[in-house]
């Protein structure tokens, strides 16, 4: 049985090494870097719960870095066609109904997605955790029987953030996102967001499935759920401009 543990220990010890002595931007970015990737694209289902009703919606997503993203919906038929377009730090909405783009402006980026308890913010991940936050460790946790960092984000002066702190617990073995608390200017909780189902997804482990519930409205949740999901393939450019908003399927 010692044998046993020193195998173990050898196995697993520069491992645990390397995890320790990452920096909190470091792990904050190869978390990031894990769910991105260079590009991705998904198919997605939304459910949005409520007290009395509950309303199912399905996605397809693009995005390739940190600057470009494209949302299409795909279902329920009142809402199919309507689009997202995120260019650096500019977001437009194509209405087909009233074949309109609306420019948003960016303090609405805090207003409700699509009706859900997730954010503009959130759907296009308009600020970025890496570069407008600046990064510190908390207290080591437990999370679904994973050994958690726990990371302290707060914005940097100037950046245009819609959250006054964050928390976020990332696994150590596999830097996957399993919490993420979002707290406004006040240091009030707002948002708890849960990420679950683990599995592989385009290549990497991550949860198919995250929770979003609002601190303040009993009853209420968003539920994501990635059908698939892929990565780093070749996305040109132009592919998220305003004109293929009215095209893309």
């Amino acid at each position: 049985m010692k044998q046993i543990h020193i195998l173990l220990l050898a196995v697993f010890a520069p491992f645990f090494a390397f995890s320790q002595s990452l920096t909190a931007t470091e792990v904050i970015k190869k978390s990031d870097d894990k769910i991105r990737g260079n590009s991705n694209r998904a198919e997605i289902k939304m459910t949005v719960v409520r007290p009395s009703w509950t309303r199912e919606m399905t996605m397809k997503s693009w995005a390739k870095g940190d600057d470009l993203a494209l949302i299409l919906v795909t279902s329920p038929a009142r809402d199919q066609g309507i689009v997202h377009l995120k260019r650096d730090r500019e977001l437009w909405n194509w209405q087909p109904s009233i074949d309109r783009i609306i420019k948003l402006p960016p303090s609405m980026m805090l207003q409700s997605w699509m009706g859900s308890d997730f954010t503009n913010d959130d759907l296009v991940k308009e600020s970025s955790s890496v570069n407008d936050y600046t990064h510190a460790f908390g207290k080591d946790s437990t999370i679904a029987g994973m050994e958690c960092f726990k990371l302290i984000l707060s914005p940097k002066p100037g950046a245009a953030v819609v959250w006054g702190e964050i928390y976020t617990w990332i696994s150590k073995k596999d830097f996957i996102q399993l919490c993420v608390e979002f707290y406004d200017e006040d240091g009030e909780l707002v948002n708890t967001m849960i990420g679950s189902n683990i599995k592989d997804m385009g290549g990497r482990l991550l949860p198919a499935k995250l929770e979003m519930t609002p601190s303040d409205k009993e009853g209420h949740k968003t539920i994501i759920e990635y059908i698939s999901m892929q990565f780093n393939e070749e996305m040109k450019e132009d592919f998220f401009t305003e004109q293929n908003m009215k095209r893309v399927k």
